[in-house]
């Protein structure tokens, strides 16, 4: 049996679904494993790496799915909706696809993968679970965008985020507001304490507070109630528009006087709600920085 890896076809995407050294424990599982050529460049594997450890070389992206009868990718078709579709004619029957897939986003492009004769796994469904943590790739990946999320505000704020004591005086450490306090937001609330920044945060999870303040964020409290604010997993469900509207107007000034506002706020299989308005941004100081996680699924 063949493990296919191809080349990650979405714009800017640097990622390569397996690392040379995760090869030998495949093929002491008794799989081969072909990858296309240049699939980890961008990642930092080149090609030599992932032939020392036992891997076939593919010149182009057909033979890998032509020899393939399991195919890892990040972003597959459904996940990918710039370049994913291109993948769809070289599929066949029989074949198994590991990948992130949105199937909660988009039923059609599930669909037109299961027509040709495809068995996928989504990895964004992985339970959140002990016996499957090792596995749980979307808390891994939100972990690494809250961080990457502070790091490139902290670069592109005019603000220092510690305070800093200097001959012509003290400067004011800067003020983060994390919308949202997942995996994603409460690894932004932890680096941009780590940074030296005043952090706070809101979710409309109550449970959510005592996790912001151990990682001595914040956390920010507004007088209106959620209902069945969590589902059994621990996800925020979505509210209606009237309570959106109603958490628009209280954390208005809130956001105004931010230097970094983060949105971290995602609901699963949803789209995400639009949280700060135009007239928000517009409040906001000149210099300030918004980085939006869920700007990629409409929020």
């Amino acid at each position: 049996m063949i493990v296919g890896v191809p080349r990650e076809s979405f714009p800017g995407e640097r990622r390569v679904a397996l690392v040379p050294a995760a090869i030998p424990n495949l093929t002491k599982a008794g799989l081969e494993v072909a990858v296309e050529a240049g699939a980890g460049a961008a990642a930092g594997y080149p090609d030599a790496d992932f032939a020392a450890k036992g891997a076939k070389i593919a010149a182009d992206r057909a033979e890998v799915f032509r020899a393939a009868d399991i195919v890892l990718q990040i972003l597959c078709y459904g996940s990918n909706d710039k370049t994913g579709k291109a993948d769809l004619p070289l599929f066949r029957n029989g074949q198994v696809l590991i990948g992130f897939l949105r199937p909660l986003g988009s039923i059609k492009t599930i669909q037109e993968i299961a027509a040709k004769g495809v068995t996928s796994f989504s990895v964004e469904l992985m339970p959140r679970t002990t016996r499957a943590q090792s596995m749980d790739v979307l808390s891994s990946m939100a972990t690494i965008c809250g961080y990457k999320a502070v790091v490139l505000a902290a670069d592109t704020s005019p603000r220092i985020f510690p305070m800093l004591t200097t001959a012509a005086g003290t400067i004011t450490p800067g003020r983060v507001f994390v919308i949202g306090a997942g995996v994603a937001g409460l690894q932004a609330i932890a680096t941009a304490r780590r940074l030296g920044a005043v952090a706070s945060a809101y979710d409309l999870r109550p449970a959510a507070k005592e996790q912001v303040q151990s990682l001595g964020g914040r956390f920010v409290e507004l007088p209106i109630e959620a209902k069945d604010a969590e589902d059994a997993r621990g996800y925020a469900r979505a509210q209606d528009e009237t309570f959106y509207k109603r958490q628009r107007e209280l954390l208005g000034k809130i956001v105004a006087e931010s230097d970094v506002v983060i949105s971290a706020a995602v609901i699963p299989g949803k789209k995400p709600p639009i949280l700060v308005t135009k007239e928000m941004v517009a409040s906001m100081a000149p210099g300030s920085v918004i980085v939006d996680l869920a700007g990629e699924r409409g929020g």
